[in-house]
């Protein structure tokens, strides 16, 4: 079993087929769960599972809401990406290995995040997304 890093496959069809909206004002809720080591999630992830996502003080089941950064898009590098606002959780005492973003009014999987290694919290526990630009935004589509 492991945590592998990358954008859920579903996601990719979901986005094509128009399953997935962004937008501010749209009926979807992102959210956000945290797993242990033994976790068997990554890009053939298709929905949010309860298997293996940690407990522990400050943590509920299913996560926390993310607060998305509007899409957004770069003419230059020919990209059009994404972030979510940084998540804490706090107090928060528990051990996470990695995290599944999933659209939790659908329940499909949209990304996976490995965290490359046990990390364990005593007071707070914040996951700090990448710039929201065409080169670093946690979701990217481009050439």
């Amino acid at each position: 079993m492991a945590i592998q890093q990358g954008q859920c496959t579903v996601f990719k069809k979901n986005c094509l087929s128009g399953l997935e909206n962004f937008a501010v004002g749209t009926p979807y809720t992102y959210k956000i769960a945290l797993y242990t080591s033994f976790a068997d999630i990554g890009p053939n992830t298709l929905a949010y599972t309860a298997t293996n996502e940690i407990t522990g003080t400050g943590y509920t089941a299913t996560g926390n809401v993310l607060t998305v950064i509007p899409p957004a898009s770069d003419d230059q590098t020919q990209t059009a990406y994404l972030s979510f606002a940084n998540v804490t959780w706090n107090p928060a005492s528990f051990t996470a290995a990695g995290a599944l973003i999933y659209n939790s009014t659908t329940g499909a999987a949209v990304a996976v995040l490995s965290f490359g290694a046990d990390k364990t919290a005593t007071s707070t526990f914040t996951i700090t997304f990448p710039t929201n630009n065409s080169t670093n935004a946690i979701i990217r589509f481009s050439n």
